[in-house]
């Protein structure tokens, strides 16, 4: 029997806004029951900063909450409905594994969703059996703390918990239980599936909730909703460019995959560039290489597309002019991405100011780069520390002309070369989730329980850009492979 006062020590402070809006949005179910749930990882920090008693949160009553088998007070349980664009196709989907807890609102009184990932079958499962496997969900704990780590918008992990339960896949495995953390779980798709279904009313309910709940500033100007579309162009143009910046490949850039708060969200198939390669692919499932590295910007621009579609009834009358609205609205996004993707490289190159020349001095990196399969992280680096003696590519005659030309352009700016080493290494991360390393610590774990190979790794992806010697070692390539790193959607 657990304490009522332990309920209480827990600190779950929910509020259950979502679950107010129209029924048509969601489907009120509890998450499954689990056998013997045990508590795997518990993100001490992220507890803190949501208002949670890290100790209460490891009591059998926390581990509970984590598992979906009991209910925090104040918890009104629903799985979302959403649809999207799956390469290219449109589907009604929704959270076919996934359970909203609720609202968490933290000392400060922001507003984070508390989402349960694996806890059973849902409306929406389809033929799915609603549950997650241990080595997916500590992935997504890897890489959405790394990439929290890198200083890009991201879904957040609270814990994971083992089932006791065996999912069966390609073969059996561990069943285990996410709790993800998001500034909320409001998609392009959200918006697609309102849209499809045709209700103008509820269309603008969910696009007023939205304005409320993430663009306050903008709800009262003259047309808020193209203000809507305008600041979530925006979000995801600085969002793209950040994972252009440290060589992140999503892997499958479904519209149901992309929040209008800015957020990365959904870690299945995605994987860090090692080699400089614009067509990177990872992912086994696209096969086409819709969602290579190089495309990411331009299907960020698609889906925002079919984001304006499903706002046309609500920002102008008449239809042609809502068109216009839509389209010079994504139009913009090209230039927002660029602007920001050319600030982060100048800074990964130590460059304060602007010259008309920076561009093509970058691409003639990045070409020279590609050229001679030069690691992407590990080139940065180097020239951030100086290094120049470990990669081949700094040995060859056109990147000596490269150097030469830099320096000189480092010569023409006012700011003292220290200053350009200090935005070179707030700019540049030492170390990355490498791919290889990732596989290492999951195998550890889901192999042979052994979870200190994880943990040694996210404490060192805490901070990537700290340079310390405890890093060089996580810096190190993978040994040579005559097959390529493949990911998969794994559930």
């Amino acid at each position: 029997m657990i304490d009522k006062k332990e309920i209480i020590k827990t600190g779950w402070n929910l509020d259950n806004s979502y679950a107010r809006l129209p029924n048509s949005f969601f489907t009120r179910i509890n998450p499954e029951s689990v056998s013997s749930p045990k508590l795997i990882i518990l993100n001490y920090s992220l507890a803190k900063t949501l208002g949670l008693k890290v100790k209460a949160l490891e009591n059998d009553y926390g581990v509970e909450v984590f598992a979906g088998n009991r209910i925090p007070e104040g918890s009104l349980p629903i799985a979302q409905a959403y649809a999207g664009h799956q390469f290219a196709y449109f589907t009604m989907l929704g959270d076919g594994r996934a359970v909203l807890l609720g609202e968490q609102i933290n000392p400060l009184k922001e507003r984070f969703d508390i989402q349960l990932k694996g806890s059973g079958k849902t409306p929406y499962s389809r033929n799915g059996d609603g549950k997650a496997t241990l080595g997916s969900m500590l992935r997504e704990y890897i890489i959405s703390e790394a990439m929290h780590g890198l200083k890009i918008p991201t879904t957040r992990s609270l814990a994971v918990v083992t089932t006791g339960e065996s999912i069966i896949r390609d073969t059996k495995k561990s069943g285990a239980i996410l709790t993800r953390v998001a500034a909320s779980h409001i998609r392009v798709g959200t918006f697609e599936y309102i849209s499809h279904l045709g209700n103008v009313e509820e269309l603008k309910i969910l696009a007023d909730y939205t304005l409320q709940r993430h663009f306050p500033y903008v709800k009262d100007d003259e047309n808020p909703y193209l203000s809507l579309l305008k600041e979530v162009i925006k979000r995801q143009a600085t969002l793209i460019s950040k994972w252009q910046l440290v060589g992140f490949v999503h892997g499958v850039m479904n519209t149901d995959n992309m929040t209008v708060s800015g957020e990365t969200i959904d870690y299945g198939p995605c994987a860090f560039m090692d080699t400089y390669d614009p067509e990177t692919v990872f992912s086994t499932i696209d096969t086409f290489g819709r969602y290579a590295y190089g495309n990411q910007p331009a299907i960020a621009e698609w889906n925002l597309m079919r984001f304006a579609e499903t706002l046309l009834p609500l920002l102008h009358v008449d239809e042609k002019e809502a068109l216009n609205l839509a389209k010079d609205s994504v139009s913009e996004f090209n230039d927002i991405y660029k602007r920001n993707w050319l600030k982060g490289m100048r800074g990964k190159l130590g460059i304060f100011n602007k010259e008309p020349q920076d561009e093509s001095l970058i691409k003639d990196l990045l070409n020279i780069m590609k050229k001679h399969d030069a690691d992407y992280t590990n080139t940065f680096r180097a020239l951030t520390i100086n290094k120049l003696d470990d990669i081949d590519m700094f040995k060859t005659e056109e990147f000596t002309k490269w150097y030469k030309v830099w320096q000189a352009r480092l010569d023409r700016q006012s700011e003292l070369s220290e200053s350009s080493y200090k935005l070179m290494k707030n700019s540049n991360p030492a170390i990355i989730p490498r791919n290889h390393r990732v596989e290492e610590a999951l195998k550890a774990a889901v192999k042979q329980g052994d979870y200190s190979v994880m943990e040694d790794f996210l404490n060192v992806l805490l901070n990537p850009y700290a340079y310390s010697s405890k890093q060089d070692d996580y810096s190190t390539l993978p040994p040579p492979s005559t097959c390529p790193y493949r990911t998969f959607c794994g559930t």
